[in-house]
């Protein structure tokens, strides 16, 4: 493969038309798996998995809370890089990407902490500590909103998407804090429940409810990413001939 059909192949969706294209193909497909699968994930975790024998059913907010935290870390990747490829090579479609997902990727931060909050008071017997991995989620929260704050406080775009980048790339030494924060010091939080290296600790159908779990969170990312990133594609080219011609 030529190094141009590759190039061709990387930059197929970098104009903003044909990424907008390209979302309002995806979207509805996206919007009904994400809907899917969370009605089939929610439906085993929480009627078809057993019962945990330590901590009864309090255990099952485990498929709302550890999806989350996934993609609250996953999604601050993305935001980064999709920030650093916007600065660098002056790509406007990744700033719009990398706005579009901080919302998204703020949302699923203070669902992570939320539900922690609510599996921790049946469990721990307190809705919060000063534990290590929780308040570096909490400091995640606060980098996406730093994020968001800092880039509508700037009223030239340019200069907004470049600030983000700067603080978006600053942040991601807080990711492996929170991954390793349970290897790395003594904490309350429980250790990994699924591991790369290591034998799963849970039942089929906890796992199965998890991996529905989390692939519905995956579809419901893109598809609101996607429609914020629409969105925000025809604000900043109002003034060319593809939004207007889509305006009709």
């Amino acid at each position: 493969m030529s190094s141009t059909s590759l190039s061709i192949r990387w930059s197929t969706f970098a104009p903003p038309s044909r990424f907008y294209a390209l979302a309002a193909a995806l979207n509805p497909w996206l919007w009904a798996l994400a809907l899917v699968l969370a009605a089939a994930g929610l439906t085993v975790g929480f009627l078809v998995a057993p019962t945990d024998a330590t901590q009864g059913d309090a255990y099952r907010i485990i498929f709302i809370h550890v999806p989350a935290a996934w993609m609250s870390m996953i999604l601050y990747l993305a935001m980064a890089f999709w920030a650093a490829v916007g600065w660098i090579l002056n790509a406007r479609m990744a700033s719009m990407l990398a706005r579009a997902l901080a919302p998204t990727g703020a949302l699923f931060t203070f669902l992570a902490l939320w539900t922690g909050a609510l599996w921790g008071k049946p469990t721990w017997g307190t809705w919060w500590v000063w534990d290590a991995r929780l308040t570096s989620e909490l400091i995640l929260l606060f980098l996406y909103l730093g994020f968001i704050a800092l880039q509508a406080a700037i009223d030239d775009v340019v200069r907004g998407d470049r600030a983000g980048a700067v603080l978006a790339l600053v942040g991601v030494v807080n990711i492996p804090i929170i991954y390793f924060s349970v290897r790395w010091w003594n904490t309350l939080h429980q250790g990994a429940t699924i591991s790369m290296t290591a034998a799963p600790k849970m039942a089929q159908t906890m796992l199965l409810a998890m991996g529905l779990m989390t692939l519905a969170f995956w579809a419901y990312a893109f598809a609101v990413v996607f429609t914020r990133a629409q969105a925000l594609a025809l604000q900043r080219e109002h003034g060319t001939d593809w939004v207007r011609a889509l305006r009709g």
